[in-house]
């Protein structure tokens, strides 16, 4: 079908105002566009015109024979394969043990600090459950040995900066951002509050208290509630699974985060990434300056062994609301299982990756039995949990899990479809990039993979490994690993209205949280 170019709209107009022309039209132009062959220029039109005829005369514009062209596809457009490089930032090995990643960034004038020591919330001794969290609050919070806390927030706010402190299951983090032109009054403050933190009592009875709050609000919180008692039975006897209570907070003294600071910071037992807009050797010898006669040596503290194998269950958490909380968990590969590229994609399909995957597509789109649904895969270096969740309304607690075994069932037999495959291969691949759009995260990155005590060529590889995975690499892991005899079922909610529990399931067991 023939479409009329928009360039005949303007022929159109330009013979109705060459109609009340006074002047002939040149000869050369009437073959050239004979829709005005007939018309009269005026004097101070010629120009325009016959640079407007020459301009469609020389096909610049659609010829009127012309016919639309549908767009191609993005999916089928051909381009150079695209090449991704990570930059690598530099390793240095300080004197005092310390191991330094230092990468330069000279677009604007700003340093950035991340370092990591090898402790977490699995250090906390037994009975004072809370410990490792309030030691890494306090050493922002709680003041120096030269500075009181006001005067640490005094000088912190009048640098504009604020370094954050954290600490997860298996390690602490630091983050600090500043100009570049306050390095050394940032370094000094940054240097005392990890050295020489005060932990003022004030400071300390503040926190206590700000964490039983925190608990109290765990138990109107059927969410973190819920992931909270799966962990804890995740992880039998085993630190991993121990958390806070008002009973663990009530035994912790000022002295234990002393003792609890003392054991696991310390040069060689950190990390420290820095990027900015600063020479590697200033890097060093900032680093150097403000860390170097920090402690004796000292041996770095050793990965924690992975956990002993959990026993399957079914367990129930009786709350009187109207929406119950379903996980399940297992365990299985870690980050440097060869198994683990595979089982990243067959995660990805099964629940994590979002509206496309199947437990989401399942649960909430096609039967509308959950408000969420999916899946989650959390690898460390030495083992891995694969677990699935679903938030639905009571009455379809049963029906809503059933549902997502079946989806693991039909998984683990090998129904991974090959456009399933690329469209997670994509999708993760596409995501991985983003972990690399600054400089401290290139930085940051190069440190954990040693802090994991990965393969060097971790990040290097990573790419390829996915992209390499198939159909029948799938399908044996999926067999492998998705194995509902080994499974852990915690439920939260309404147990009187679950309805009738299929007779395979067993007996579940009646929990109560330890709040």
């Amino acid at each position: 079908m023939n479409v009329i170019p928009p360039y005949l709209f303007l022929h159109s107009s330009l013979r109705r105002l060459l109609q009340t022309c006074s002047v002939k039209m040149p000869e050369p132009l009437k073959k050239m566009c004979p829709i005005v062959a007939d018309c009269i220029l005026p004097g101070p039109l010629t120009s325009f015109i016959i640079a407007l005829m020459m301009f469609l005369h020389c096909g610049i514009l659609p010829s009127c024979s012309m016919s639309a062209e549908p767009l191609a596809s993005p999916d089928k457009i051909n381009y150079p394969r695209l090449e991704f490089r990570i930059q690598q930032a530099e390793r240095v090995e300080l004197e005092n043990g310390m191991i330094l990643f230092y990468l330069q960034d000279r677009e604007l004038p700003l340093v950035s600090i991340s370092a990591v020591a090898r402790t977490g919330s699995m250090y906390n001794p037994q009975g004072k459950e809370g410990l490792a969290e309030l030691t890494a609050y306090l050493m922002r919070t709680g003041g120096t040995e030269k500075f009181s806390s006001a005067e640490i927030d005094e000088r912190l706010d009048a640098l504009a900066a604020s370094p954050s402190f954290s600490m997860s299951l298996d390690s602490a983090s630091v983050n600090f951002s500043f100009l570049k032109d306050d390095l050394d009054a940032c370094l000094d403050l940054l240097s005392q509050m990890i050295k020489t933190p005060a932990f003022e009592e004030k400071k300390l009875q503040l926190a206590l208290a700000l964490k039983n709050e925190e608990l109290r609000r765990v138990a109107d919180d059927p969410q973190k509630l819920a992931f909270r008692e799966f962990n804890r039975l995740l992880y039998p006897d085993d630190p991993r699974g121990r958390y806070m209570t008002s009973a663990s907070l009530r035994n912790i003294r000022r002295d234990d985060l002393i003792d609890f600071h003392r054991s696991y910071f310390f040069p060689s037992n950190m990390m420290i990434a820095v990027t900015g807009d600063l020479s590697k050797e200033e890097a060093v010898k900032k680093i150097m300056q403000y860390f170097g006669s920090w402690g004796q040596p000292r041996q770095a503290v050793n990965p924690a062994p992975p956990p002993k194998k959990t026993n399957p269950g079914f367990f129930f958490i009786q709350k009187q609301i109207t929406q119950s909380t379903v996980v399940s968990g297992e365990f299985t590969v870690s980050k440097k299982d060869p198994d683990y590229y595979a089982f990243s994609v067959l995660d990805f399909i099964v629940g994590s990756g979002g509206f496309r995957s199947r437990i989401f597509s399942a649960v909430r789109n096609h039967e509308g039995l959950a408000y969420s649904a999916g899946s989650f895969y959390r690898a460390r270096s030495n083992y891995g949990v694969f677990g699935t969740y679903a938030l639905t309304k009571t009455p379809s607690t049963i029906q809503s899990l059933q549902l997502i075994n079946n989806i693991l069932r039909d998984t683990a037999s090998g129904s991974i479809k090959p456009d399933e495959l690329e469209w997670a291969k994509k999708s993760i691949l596409n995501s991985f990039i983003f972990s690399f759009e600054l400089p401290h995260q290139i930085a940051e990155q190069q440190m954990v993979v040693e802090y994991e005590k990965l393969p060097a060529d971790y990040l290097i590889s990573y790419r390829n490994k996915i992209e390499a995975v198939t159909s029948a690499d799938l399908k044996r892991v999926a067999a492998a690993h998705l194995n509902e005899k080994r499974r852990l079922i915690l439920i939260l909610g309404n147990t009187d209205e679950f309805g009738k529990l299929p007779d395979e399931w067993g007996q579940p067991v009646l929990i109560k949280p330890d709040l």
